[in-house]
């Protein structure tokens, strides 16, 4: 699906508040045309960024008190493994929900937006961590990345599915298409002695499955990735959106000109992080932001990529979530983000 957005704005997902109404109001005022629903990892260590999609996988072991997560992969687990399969075969999404206890954002935004005028919303957006990022986050009981446990890895593969899938469903009446961002910010580690023995066509393969899965739902599928990497994973993997940080990274992207060119003509877009999440936001301004931006994008002009062309295939966010900050700080950043796209638009 071709999809221009032409400097329009959205963001990542996670926010400091811990006033849900109010997380729901800095984003529909910042960010009305594409909208999402608030992940707030401040008001409930559940909606951290592993924690909130676990419900449904097999084994899974959370310790309230210590506030971590693992999968227990000892002993007899075929009973789950059964009911989890059925349900998967069966096609029922609401076995794998994600319930209210784990996003109170995305239950108070889907209320918000059933009694609002939503003629300004072109899209609304979703997210959820990518099986990659997942697998290599969560571990089992033996302090092992669970990635690495084969079975384990099919599970959480199509669990994430699932829950994706359950998501467009939720907001289904909004009545637009529909953007789902499969996050991947291990990516930019990918390579590292941390994780030397993670083969690219296996990551590929896990991603693709989830993207073509949610390609059928008729959404757009995006990745983030907050570092560098190589961004020819996601290409291959089949993303619609590749997001970066266009702050701390805007150079990387060029590295591969002739990938983002036929990405770009193919229909694909571009996600600049351009507003910074961290104490640099307080030194910058929309102005400054814009002409930082124009460097990137002046940069693949260079290497034979029409101007044109990268603009209306791009979108604005920030760099990374805003979950970690001070309420204000992250509010800022939503307003930057906002003029940034009012005065590339104006």
């Amino acid at each position: 699906m071709e999809f221009n957005p032409q400097c329009t704005a959205t963001a990542i997902g996670s926010y400091p508040h811990q006033d849900t109404q109010a997380a729901c109001e800095l984003i529909l005022k910042t960010t009305p045309e594409v909208p999402f629903w608030p992940q707030l990892p401040n008001l409930d260590y559940r909606e951290l960024m592993d924690f909130q999609y676990c419900e449904g996988i097999p084994r899974v072991i959370l310790d309230k008190e210590e506030k971590t997560i693992h999968i227990d992969t000892s002993g007899d687990f075929s009973e789950e493994f059964e009911s989890f399969y059925e349900n998967y075969l069966a096609e029922n999404l609401d076995y794998y929900r994600i319930s209210p206890e784990f996003s109170r954002g995305l239950y108070r935004m889907e209320e918000i937006l059933a009694d609002s005028d939503r003629s300004s919303m072109k899209y609304f957006k979703s997210q959820i961590t990518g099986p990659v990022t997942f697998g290599l986050s969560v571990k089992d009981e033996k302090k092992k990345d669970i990635y690495y446990n084969e079975i384990f890895r099919d599970v959480i593969v199509k669990g994430i599915t699932m829950k994706a899938r359950w998501m467009l469903k939720r907001f289904e009446s909004m009545g637009c298409v529909q953007i789902c961002f499969v996050d991947e910010p291990v990516l930019s580690a990918i390579g590292s002695s941390t994780y030397i023995g993670v083969q690219r066509n296996e990551m590929i393969g896990c991603m693709s499955e989830v993207i073509e899965a949610l390609h059928k739902e008729g959404a757009i599928i995006g990745t983030h990735c907050c570092g560098n990497t190589d961004w020819t994973i996601l290409i291959d993997a089949g993303v619609d959106i590749i997001n970066f940080d266009a702050y701390e990274y805007g150079e990387t992207i060029a590295l591969y000109p002739e990938q983002m060119k036929a990405f770009l003509e193919k229909g694909g877009a571009l996600a600049f992080g351009i507003v910074p999440t961290s104490d640099k936001i307080l030194s910058e301004t929309p102005e400054s932001l814009v002409l930082k931006l124009n460097e990137c994008w002046s940069n693949l002009a260079s290497k034979g990529i029409s101007e044109s062309l990268i603009r209306d295939r791009c979108l604005l966010t920030p760099s990374c979530g805003t979950g970690s900050l001070e309420v204000a700080v992250a509010e800022k950043v939503m307003n930057d983000l906002a003029e940034v796209s009012h005065i590339l638009r104006g």
